[in-house]
């Protein structure tokens, strides 16, 4: 029979011998190569959104027929697209884009769908019913048709492709916060804080949202993920970025025509596409892992 001692989880064990938790956070995860690799990749894709742009030669948007549908050379890395713009500039310029749209859009769900899951499971009973099936609604919805439909009557820019995907976004957070909501409420701790004479904004902002953001930091992660997959998916369809903007979706589909004769044209847009989506989702695997008190250090 083990001993008490030997069946706790190794993260309280460790806690035990003087280490912090996000010293015992980066151990979980260092030992995941995968998801260093793609936090790595992030931490790469926002530098080069953010300094990227100010270190390229050409503009992304400048039409320059002369040299179009160029192969990759020393001048051109990428080569040039079928209005001779540089393909390697554009996709730089459209990493910000990229970044921007699937950050802002899962900032949207947070904002949303965390605040709606917390008062589900606080309260429960009549205001659980409703929220929830508000949230059904939304989910008898497949992901990529609700986001059309709400493009469709928005109509087609960025902002509104933000709205959108931010809206597809909100049930994935209001159900996964709601059931930790209602694990923490039941604990000892949150009856003896009411028996003090807490409130219960001070018990949701102080005691229950801390204990709750782990499983929220790993859903925001991934969503970022789907979040780009998507609105790559909506500029392809015509109904997000707007030629001339950099966006790598538009450039996708516009590169389809000449993905035979010239196959470069359409083949980076989606190599970038793939792996920016690949990165938060490895990297979204990574942290639910290393932040589950369960996995072993």
């Amino acid at each position: 029979m083990n001993s008490p001692a030997s069946s706790a989880p190794d993260s309280v064990m460790l806690e035990e011998k003087g280490f912090s938790r996000a010293q015992i956070f980066y151990k979980k995860l260092k030992k995941n190569r995968a998801a260093m690799v793609g936090g790595l990749l992030i931490l790469v894709f926002i530098i080069v959104a953010l300094i990227g742009p100010y270190l390229t030669v050409y503009d992304p948007t400048k039409v320059d027929y002369s040299i179009k549908l160029l192969s990759p050379s020393s001048e051109h890395w990428l080569g040039t697209d079928h209005n001779g713009r540089d393909i390697f500039t554009r996709l730089i310029h459209g990493m910000s884009i990229t970044l921007y749209i699937g950050f802002l859009s899962v900032l949207v769900g947070l904002v949303i769908g965390v605040p709606l899951g917390i008062i589900a499971g606080y309260y429960g009973r009549a205001i659980d019913s409703v929220i929830m099936r508000f949230i059904d609604i939304l989910l008898a919805f497949p992901g990529i048709l609700l986001a059309i439909a709400l493009v469709s009557v928005l109509g087609g820019n960025i902002n509104n492709v933000i709205i959108a995907v931010g809206i597809f976004s909100v049930p994935g957070f209001a159900r996964i916060v709601r059931g930790s909501t209602m694990a923490v409420r039941k604990l000892e701790y949150i009856d003896a804080v009411r028996a003090l004479g807490a409130g219960d904004l001070r018990i949701i902002t102080l005691h229950i949202l801390p204990n709750i953001l782990s499983p929220i930091i790993v859903q925001a992660t991934i969503r970022i993920a789907y979040a780009i997959l998507i609105a790559s998916g909506l500029s392809f369809l015509g109904l997000g970025a707007q030629p001339p903007t950099p966006e790598w979706g538009a450039m996708l589909s516009q590169g389809r025509s000449y993905m035979f004769d010239h196959p470069h044209v359409a083949l980076y847009p989606g190599l970038a596409i793939l792996t920016v989506v690949l990165a938060f989702n490895i990297f979204g695997d990574g942290l639910r892992d290393a932040l589950d008190p369960k996995m072993k250090a």
